[in-house]
């Protein structure tokens, strides 16, 4: 969709008085489908089983007594979302809600109030979930939970572990809410457009295994050839300290490129490395200038780098050392750092400690059951005092 058809969609949508959400909310998603270029809804069938891209969606929700009443999704699609609408500002009626003028860091057409919005969009989102508890079996939970704010926001939750127990704000807290502004930007139109057809290519741990695989392959070569010279508890402890260095660097603990240009530099002449690699460990440890990136970094506590050991790699290593750096490390998952903390202990010491690495599916598995779900339940009973 060009940037042209998206304005006329904005103007038509954006602020929009009065109404109510009954009568709105199926032109205004049927639209969006156009804007995102994606088909648009199925008409609705006699038999709610062949109803898988449907607007009111027919379900027999669950009720804590286990009788079930009838209910219908606002727009569903099989595989992808449940999603429901409400029109917040509509005046002199029950939702209307006083709004305020939007944070400098929201987009300027977002209207938002508060407490009142939040908590008219967290009941939606409640909402949502019942519907999509109800579904049928075989159905299976939807990775992605939809609340939509007929034209002013769409807030986006998901959960792709197929347990529909941790629906939580996507992509995160700062941008799971997408005002019409936003379509402009061609992230967050293409985010919505998976959603719709592709839901699952947005599922971080996907990337996060790609990313995780292909920089464990190179480390398999630079240890292959660093584990010929030096005990595998040291070049574990050197590929974990060089490896930290690019998370860090990544997330902004140490200037940009800083870490990528050492190697660099080390790539085109290897003495350099463990002159400047250390400096650079030296500096992270104690805190202070440090002379490898011309910069003051702050100190890393904990005695991480207070080993500051750089062992000797030929241009070829430091190549595969560089090109792992040259990924984006806030994707990468944390189950390589737990694979380098066995590698650096001996069978014997890893059974004394206990030390084994459990994936992130089985914490997950462990957090969402014991923290998670208690956590959800005492703050739905704070949202039904409010």
């Amino acid at each position: 969709m060009t940037a042209a058809a998206i304005e006329p969609f904005i103007a038509r949508w954006q602020h929009r008085e009065g109404g109510a959400e009954r009568a709105n909310y199926a032109m205004f998603l049927a639209e969006l489908c156009d804007v995102i270029d994606v088909p648009r809804p199925d008409p609705a069938a006699a038999t709610p089983s062949d109803n898988d891209y449907v607007f009111e969606r027919a379900v027999r929700k669950i009720t804590p007594d286990g009788t079930t009443t009838p209910g219908r999704i606002d727009l569903y699609k099989r595989g992808c979302f449940v999603l429901e609408a409400k029109q917040t500002r509509q005046k002199g009626g029950n939702k209307e809600i006083e709004t305020i003028a939007p944070r400098a860091t929201r987009a300027k057409s977002a209207r938002i109030a508060a407490p009142g919005f939040d908590v008219q969009m967290l009941n939606a989102h409640r909402q949502a979930i019942d519907y999509a508890r109800s579904l049928p079996v075989d159905h299976g939970w939807p990775p992605f939970i939809l609340v939509c704010d007929v034209g002013n926001v769409i807030e986006t939750y998901a959960d792709f572990s197929g347990q529909g127990k941790n629906y939580a704000q996507f992509p995160d807290r700062q941008g799971f809410r997408i005002t019409l502004d936003q379509l402009r930007d061609p992230a967050i139109h293409d985010r919505l457009r998976r959603i719709w057809i592709d839901p699952r290519s947005l599922d971080p741990t996907r990337q996060s295994a790609r990313v995780t695989r292909a920089i464990a392959q190179r480390l398999a070569i630079i240890s292959r050839a660093l584990e010929a010279r030096h005990d595998r508890e040291a070049v574990a402890s050197f590929l974990m300290r060089c490896l930290f260095t690019m998370f860090a660097e990544d997330c902004g603990l140490l200037p940009p490129d800083a870490f990528k240009a050492i190697l660099r530099r080390c790539e085109a002449e290897a003495d350099l490395l463990a002159r400047e690699l250390g400096q650079l460990w030296e500096a992270m440890d104690k805190g202070g200038i440090a002379l490898a990136i011309h910069t003051r970094v702050k100190r890393f506590n904990g005695a991480f780098f207070a080993d500051q050991t750089v062992l000797l790699l030929d241009q070829s290593a430091i190549g595969e050392l560089r090109a792992a750096a040259d990924y984006n490390w806030r994707e990468v998952d944390p189950s390589i750092f737990g694979t380098l903390l066995e590698q650096a202990l001996d069978p014997a010491e890893r059974r004394a400690l206990g030390a084994h690495y459990t994936p992130r599916a089985h914490v997950e598995r462990l957090v969402v059951a014991t923290v998670i779900e208690p956590l959800r339940a005492e703050w739905v009973e704070v949202l039904a005092t409010v």
